[in-house]
């Protein structure tokens, strides 16, 4: 698989994220992620707006859905999302019918591990439950939280490759990750890297990052989409 660079619109106004989502796809990003600040913020306009503007671009809408699954993926689908989350610590008939909405609609449904005790059996079941790709995802809270008792926070590098050969389908590593370190994943076997907080978003306001994010932004796409292709299910 072709590797593949998203950046998530962690911001909390549609202006914003329509002005990022517009540098991001002139410096080469290949899909548009409706963060769920933004989704807060905003509800399913963001991703009615982002669809307008962006036709022919993938979107991702990461409400992380725990409940009413069916509901949610298909007014995420009919917004013009081509991606729904869904959190596989959600009951399974949750997964089940947003599964289910996925494909009445014609999206693909991501499935989330965050909070999973054990994240790769969490990979696995996200895979089993029918969904299209998995999020090996180390949360904003936990980071934080683990760091501030003077701990060492998890990364999702620590178990990038056991979940990557735990399934069958594309893996994207999200959590705390670093421009290196986002750059690298693909070598892990996982060919979605996502750019988002804290890389092209400010983490304690969710705005966007200042500097200058074009070129940050054009240099990831080019090392990301130089690296070739990416075995998936190997």
């Amino acid at each position: 698989m072709r590797p593949v660079v998203q950046i998530s619109l962690d911001v909390t106004t549609l202006s914003e994220a329509l002005e990022t989502a517009e540098l991001a796809m002139s410096s080469g990003v290949d899909w548009l992620e409706a963060g769920t600040p933004l989704i807060l913020a905003e509800g399913l306009r963001a991703v009615r707006e982002m669809r307008a503007k962006f036709p022919g671009v993938p979107i991702v809408a990461d409400l992380k859905t725990m409940d009413g699954g069916y509901l949610e993926a298909e007014m995420m689908a009919k917004a013009g999302a081509t991606y729904a989350v869904v959190m596989a610590r959600a009951h399974e008939e949750t997964l089940r019918v947003v599964v289910k909405a996925g494909k009445d609609y014609g999206i693909g449904v991501m499935g989330d591990n965050l909070g999973c005790p054990n994240m790769v059996d969490g990979a696995k079941f996200i895979e089993d439950m029918g969904c299209s790709h998995v999020i090996h995802h180390i949360g904003y809270d936990e980071r934080r939280g683990i760091a501030a008792r003077g701990e060492k926070a998890p990364t999702p590098l620590d178990q990038l490759r056991d979940v990557v050969r735990a399934v069958r389908i594309p893996v994207q590593a999200v959590g705390g990750l670093s421009i290196e370190q986002a750059i690298m994943t693909p070598s892990y076997g996982a060919p979605l890297v996502v750019i988002g907080a804290p890389l092209a978003i400010n983490p304690e306001r969710f705005e966007q990052a200042g500097g200058d994010l074009g070129r940050v932004l054009r240099t990831i796409c080019d090392q990301v989409h130089a690296y070739g292709d990416v075995p998936v299910g190997a």
